[in-house]
């Protein structure tokens, strides 16, 4: 009789067992799970704010004033020795000075993915591969020499705004890499 209670009792466990975990592995995944689990794998490193010349004809024709941000692995970006922001700053410059990225005379014609997409080619081959997995434009604006001496100049003359070439996001606050 004791033999057969507890047959019983296993037999109803056994079921409870399988009808909980076939539940379990029935439901659909959830949304945005995925993501947020690649996500945690990446931390968000600040840039700084610069300022680039532009040269034209051998004098300086304005300023790019630009803050862009990176997302990064966290594995790979403890094995850098060197300090992050400023090799981001490096390549931003490499980028805005030596390459013509940006045509003034046209901004309605840039191309901000081709832009971070640079930014992320060149990173990645400078770092390693997998580095940067996404890059962030917080602010990309030009000022012409013009507008940069009106601003300085006297209070009487009204002050100049900057040509926003791109209107990025802001990132949020992120934690010291080093």
């Amino acid at each position: 009789m004791i033999k057969l209670f507890l047959t019983g009792l296993w037999v109803c466990g056994v079921t409870l067992g399988a009808v909980y975990f076939s539940v379990q592995m029935a439901k659909p995944p959830v949304p945005g799970a995925e993501e947020a689990a690649k996500k945690a794998g990446f931390e968000l490193v600040k840039g700084e704010s610069i300022t680039v010349p532009v040269i034209a004809d051998g004098a300086v024709s304005g300023y790019f004033l630009g803050r862009i941000s990176f997302m990064m692995d966290k594995e790979k970006i403890k094995g850098v020795k060197l300090p992050v922001t400023e090799l981001m700053t490096d390549e931003l410059f490499t980028l805005l000075v030596g390459n013509k990225m940006v045509d003034i005379g046209n901004v309605s014609a840039f191309d901000v993915n081709a832009f971070r997409a640079r930014i992320k080619e060149d990173m990645n081959s400078r770092m390693g591969a997998g580095m940067v997995e996404e890059v962030l434009v917080e602010q990309l604006d030009y000022l012409s020499k013009g507008d940069m001496r009106a601003n300085n100049g006297a209070q009487k003359k009204p002050s100049m705004t900057p040509v926003k070439i791109v209107a990025g996001e802001a990132a949020a606050a992120a934690k010291p890499t080093h």
